[in-house]
């Protein structure tokens, strides 16, 4: 580990996937990082498994999603059976995105790709290392940490976030009540090479009087089993639990599957209870709680890790913010935004697990009868997929959003989708040329994208040639007044921005519909000039008109997102 991130601005508790993305947008950001986890040695097992669409945008969006997808397993269609019959069949082909699937990978999988990438920005694991104590200050946090050697050593930083799992120590230290409960029952997994009568693309859940069953595909004849376990199992140490057994799991699917599904061999298993729980504020000063130590809840929709990898992006962004002089409130928005999503996916998985274990009454009628009739209707089938998908997450009611009426686009709060467009101009002296919003935009950064009309773009390509003027004095004045525009939100957000100058590829250039990227008139509506401020997490913060909304949009960036006069200092 290099000097410069021996005395951290942010320290990170726990080395999950929460606690790895949280490091990866900050390091991304040059904001000096240390991520410790009392574990000597990363887990072998995971209970995690499955990336949904939103995640692997936000890893495109920070390269690095092509790992992901080399190791894991793409699953385009979901089934669910109630007595071995199957009642409901949800394909997500349809998404508008380039990841229309479920990916299944080891969360130990996943852990290892972040690590690998945090390297290169030459943040290490330290491993085998535990947060004795802290106490925090006006001017930043002093923590004890205990190191694998015994040693102590006393550190100093700015920032702690609490990635520390569902037995949260920071979480225990604060005394902060973790509000919910625990269900009554038990829940085995185990990973088994198998054969099956359905194709590897897609997955299987089963309801049934006795009890409920999920299988998985990882591919090349690998599955993932879940099932509940009737009764509950006594609490016990670590690795004193008994494990579920072949044929354990082989009752298990004869009894719920009803489909001929054969076990060969058992690679791993275990058993965990669930519980459905979180924190009440995901603010403690300068203390964030993200991922398991701020939520638990059942495995039902494959949202957990989902849901604090999404956490640790939002959170990321603003403290490098904030350490660069932005206003503390700033980071209050963590908890105004993430919190209500929080607590709708305890909601919604608290309810699917009950509703898929129902074995009478009116869940068990809904089940059966109601669902498969709602979710053949289209539109509430595409509502399904884009919130299994996660894509349909959004901030529409966050403060840090600016809405103008424009014709079409989405609107400020949502996700940026992506779009294939002509680069008129660019920073750092960008070629033009063809590109895609995804490709553009750098998770470090603000990107302000100017969406311009025909003819501002060829006098923008005159100009860049050295021709002067093609059009008329209307496309030099346009040009001029853009310019000044955004020289004005550059001085308000000084090298935190980047500006592309887009515009709509030439008729008979536009390649078709590729990978979930439409042509920028699709994506991001006709209204030219138009600008779309995008966060570094990738969703909208503000859109509108240039000429009519310049004073709106300082005024919210300098409240949101300007440094002051000078910057908060980092606590040594």
């Amino acid at each position: 580990m290099t000097e410069a991130f021996s005395q951290p601005s942010v320290l990170i508790v726990g080395a999950g996937p929460t606690g790895l993305a949280a490091a990866l947008s900050l390091a991304r950001a040059r904001i000096p990082v240390r991520v410790i986890d009392r574990a000597h040695t990363p887990g072998r097992y995971s209970r995690a498994i499955g990336i949904q669409a939103r995640t692997l945008e936000l890893f495109e969006q920070h390269r690095i999603v092509e790992p992901f997808l080399e190791r894991g397993h793409r699953a385009h269609v979901a089934n669910l059976y109630s007595n071995g019959q199957r009642r409901a069949r949800l394909d997500f082909d349809p998404l508008f995105t380039r990841y229309p699937y479920l990916l299944f990978i080891d969360q130990t999988e996943t852990e290892r790709i972040l690590a690998a990438q945090l390297a290169t920005f030459g943040v290490q694991i330290e491993r085998g290392v535990e947060l004795i104590e802290f106490v925090q200050g006006s001017a930043g946090v002093s923590a004890d940490v205990r190191r694998a050697d015994g040693r102590n050593e006393a550190l100093r930083c700015a920032y702690l976030i609490a990635a520390d799992g569902a037995h949260s120590t920071v979480r225990h230290q604060l005394n902060m009540k973790f509000d919910g409960e625990t269900l009554a029952q038990s829940f085995l997994l185990a990973d088994f090479s198998a054969s099956t009568p359905w194709s590897d693309d897609e997955f299987h859940i089963f309801a049934s009087g006795d009890g409920l069953a999920a299988i998985f595909p990882y591919g090349h004849g690998r599955y993932r089993l879940i099932a509940d376990h009737k009764t509950m199992l006594p609490a016990a140490p670590e690795g004193a639990m008994p494990v579920p057994t072949l044929e354990e799991c082989r009752a298990v699917v004869q009894h719920r599957v009803h489909h001929p599904v054969s076990i060969s061999e058992m690679i791993w298993s275990s058993y965990f209870h669930v519980n459905s729980r979180m924190v009440r504020q995901l603010r403690m000063e300068r203390v964030f709680f993200a991922g398991d130590a701020a939520h638990v809840h059942s495995p039902a929709g494959a949202q957990g890790m989902n849901t604090g990898i999404q956490e640790a992006f939002n959170l990321g962004w603003k403290l490098a913010r904030a350490l660069g002089g932005a206003p503390d409130r700033l980071l209050d928005t963590y908890h105004a935004e993430r919190y209500p999503i929080e607590r709708i996916v305890l909601q919604q998985t608290s309810f699917m697990t009950q509703l898929v274990e129902a074995d009478h009454g009116p869940l068990k009628l809904l089940r059966e009868r109601v669902m498969p009739a709602l979710v053949a209707l289209g539109p509430l089938r595409d509502a399904a997929r884009q919130a299994v998908s996660e894509l349909s997450i959004q901030y529409r009611r966050s403060p840090l959003t600016l809405e103008r009426v424009l014709d079409g686009g989405p609107r400020a709060g949502e996700r940026a989708p992506d779009a294939q467009v002509r680069v008129v101009d660019g920073p750092l002296g960008k070629a033009p040329g063809k590109g895609r919003i995804f490709d553009l935009h750098d998770p470090a950064s603000f990107s302000l994208f100017l969406l311009v009309d025909d003819e501002v773009a060829r006098e923008m390509d005159a100009i860049a040639e050295g021709e002067g003027t093609s059009a008329g004095a209307n496309a030099k004045n346009g040009v001029e007044a853009l310019r000044r525009f955004t020289e004005a939100v550059e001085s308000v957000l000084p090298r935190a921005v980047r500006v592309w100058w887009l515009a709509d590829l030439p008729e008979g250039e536009a390649p078709p519909v590729d990978g979930g990227a439409a042509s920028l008139g699709d994506a991001y509506g006709r209204t030219r000039p138009a600008f779309y401020l995008v966060r570094p997490d990738g969703y909208l913060c503000a859109r509108g008109r240039p000429h009519s909304d310049l004073n709106g949009l300082l005024r919210h960036c300098e409240t949101w997102f300007s440094p002051a006069s000078s910057p908060h200092p980092v606590a040594e």
